[in-house]
């Protein structure tokens, strides 16, 4: 946080310097963010310092149980030992050859999801959720052009999706007020109403290429499919040949008590795009499909300078063993049948305040009456707890799949008196 470079504000490195002391205090780098990063976040004044496993620590030695998982990104903790050290191994050797050439660890981690999701035999690796999306819909649209027309080039969406922040996947995710703000957008996007099959018929026609859904609207809500819509869907995509890419970024890898979310619809997409947990806090995304439809990608057609590098596949491969011999999948369903089930007491309990209690495995939200969301996030960052909202009546909850029972015990404490005390105050 100390600016070397600038002679002006240049300050003196002598640990005794009191200037050089608060460059280890939150506030210090709060201000000094707010000073030089883009206002691109509603930032919170706390800083983390350190943090394992489902904990992190302030600079001032405060511990914080997370609830949050960096946006779902860290299934299996913060620096969880096994990726820690996958990670040390592998940037001591090669981080990254050039996508001209195989690296292990690339090659290990694709025959890996394949083998996973079962359909799966080939791979394409991105650096986010949001390139795997819009490579993607690049793929749909190559497939569908390859073996039709132009012409055939439409991609179906739902309204409340969330899809990512670049312009293909801004464009798919069916959000006017996300959307309103970078038109025009591009072309060939057509939305329906979550749940509505009907809804879904109205809107394919001749140039439909592909349907693109979350199991669970995530930012969106945490909005579930149901399981007739979804086959339903499926069997419409089979019937007018129309490919299925189900987004998994938020749902996969145990989020919500199996290991891909679509494993509960008794489907199988024909693209499942995947990202955030997989790379166990690293940057990494994946398209992953079956030889007929990835044999539309040549060289020249996609690609990305650092997608697939070896230090983030030498983590998600990491993340998947640690799946395997944990099972992480397993206390992912356990422990989400139980914060489930604690927070629908807590609906019943205070039914004044809590509209509804929603979700899957450890993929849950509590929505409110009123637009208290706010005031919960800072009253819980004031008992130690990381709490996101995904709306100023909504709270979601991701935390990390391997936390355990006392930790539910604390977050159903804070909200049985927090909610005690707005229903005391008439805050319903």
């Amino acid at each position: 946080m100390i600016n070397l470079y600038d002679k002006k504000n240049n300050i003196d490195k002598n640990k005794n310097n009191k200037d050089v002391c608060k460059s280890t205090n939150s506030s210090y780098i709060y201000n000094e963010g707010l000073k030089y990063l883009m206002n691109t976040y509603a930032r919170q004044e706390i800083v983390f310092e350190k943090a394992k496993m489902q904990y992190l620590w302030d600079f001032e030695g405060n511990k914080y149980t997370d609830f949050t998982s960096g946006y779902g990104c860290l299934n299996v903790g913060h620096t969880n030992d096994a990726v820690v050290s996958a990670l040390k191994e592998q940037i001591s050797k090669i981080i990254q050859p050039s996508n001209i050439y195989f690296s292990k660890p690339q090659v290990e981690l694709a025959k890996i999801l394949c083998n996973l999701t079962g359909f799966g035999e080939k791979v394409f690796f991105a650096n986010s959720g949001a390139e795997a999306v819009d490579g993607a819909l690049k793929l749909a649209r190559k497939y569908s052009t390859d073996k039709y027309a132009k012409e055939r080039y439409e991609i179906i969406s739902f309204y409340n999706s969330f899809h990512g922040r670049t312009f293909g996947a801004l464009s798919a995710t069916a959000q006017e007020k996300k959307q309103s703000l970078f038109e025009p957008l591009l072309k060939g996007f057509r939305y329906a109403v979550f749940n509505d099959i009907d809804s879904v018929k109205t809107v394919v026609n001749d140039n439909t290429c592909a349907i693109l859904i979350e199991p669970i609207q995530g930012e969106g809500g945490i909005n579930v499919a149901n399981k007739t819509f979804m086959k339903e869907l499926k069997n419409l995509c089979a019937e007018k040949d129309i490919l299925l890419i189900i987004d998994e970024i938020q749902t996969g890898f145990g989020r919500t008590g199996t290991l891909f979310a679509y494993e509960s619809y008794d489907i199988i997409p024909d693209i499942l795009v995947v990202a955030k947990s997989l790379g166990g806090g690293m940057p990494i995304g994946a398209i992953i499909s079956n030889n007929n439809i990835s044999k539309s990608f040549v060289p020249g057609t996609h690609g990305s300078t650092f997608g697939g590098n070896a230090a983030s596949c030498a983590a998600g491969v990491a993340v998947l063993n640690y799946f395997k011999k944990n099972d992480v999948v397993k206390n992912s369903k356990n422990i989400g049948n139980l914060l489930l089930s604690e927070l629908e007491k807590i609906e019943k309990k205070y039914p004044g305040i809590v509209k509804e209690v929603r979700g899957m495995g450890l993929m849950l939200a509590m929505e409110f009456k009123n637009s208290v969301a706010n005031q919960i996030i800072k009253l819980g960052l004031d008992n130690f707890l990381i709490l996101n909202k995904i709306s100023d009546f909504t709270i979601r909850f991701l935390p990390p799949l391997i936390i355990n029972k006392k930790d539910i015990s604390k977050l159903i404490d804070f909200l049985d008196k927090t909610l005690k005390e707005f229903n005391k105050n008439g805050k319903n």
